[in-house]
């Protein structure tokens, strides 16, 4: 699917107009509701396909953020071969009691895999619990920009952000 397509049917499927509590606190009059493309297995497919070229050459595991990060990691882990790794916001308090699920990361070069980005201020946190158990995080990818602040304030994190489409490649 060429990228002008896959925006469109993004912005058809997901973006919604109203009132919006966001993450970072701020209200928003558009929302893009992660979860009606991540639940589309075409358009899924298609948004990892695109996320390719966008994944450093150095990387060895792909870290996708709790929740909405994780349907795009593991698409993003099938389509380049890569392993993935699950990472909640807080480590579980039973089990194994683990912050990021799957393989070993210490040592390891890590890329941050979130759905969409306004201020980074989660990729923040976890980028400093990633490394916190030894992992190297340069760069973070994502789906959606909104042109928060995202990059600014990861960039502050040394954090590169990499999207796949910005708030104004997707807004109708």
């Amino acid at each position: 699917m060429e990228r002008d397509e896959l925006a469109r049917r993004i912005s058809a499927v997901s973006q919604l107009s109203g009132s919006f509590r966001l993450r970072s606190g701020s209200i928003a009059d558009t929302y893009f509701d992660k979860y009606l493309f991540e639940s589309d297995p075409e358009l899924l497919q298609a948004i990892a396909q695109l996320l390719l070229p966008l994944i450093p050459a150095d990387t060895e595991i792909l870290a996708g953020l709790e929740l909405g990060g994780i349907p795009v990691v593991t698409a993003l882990s099938i389509a380049s071969g890569l392993p993935a790794v699950y990472v909640r916001k807080e480590a579980k308090e039973y089990g194994t009691a683990k912050l990021a699920e799957g393989p070993d990361i210490d040592g390891r070069q890590l890329l941050i895999v979130e759905d969409v980005v306004t201020t980074g201020g989660q990729i923040v946190l976890s980028a400093s619990d990633l490394r916190g158990l030894g992992g190297l995080i340069t760069t973070a990818v994502c789906v959606i920009d909104r042109q928060a602040g995202g990059t600014a304030n990861l960039a502050e994190a040394d954090v590169e952000l990499r999207s796949a489409f910005t708030r104004s490649d997707i807004e109708r």
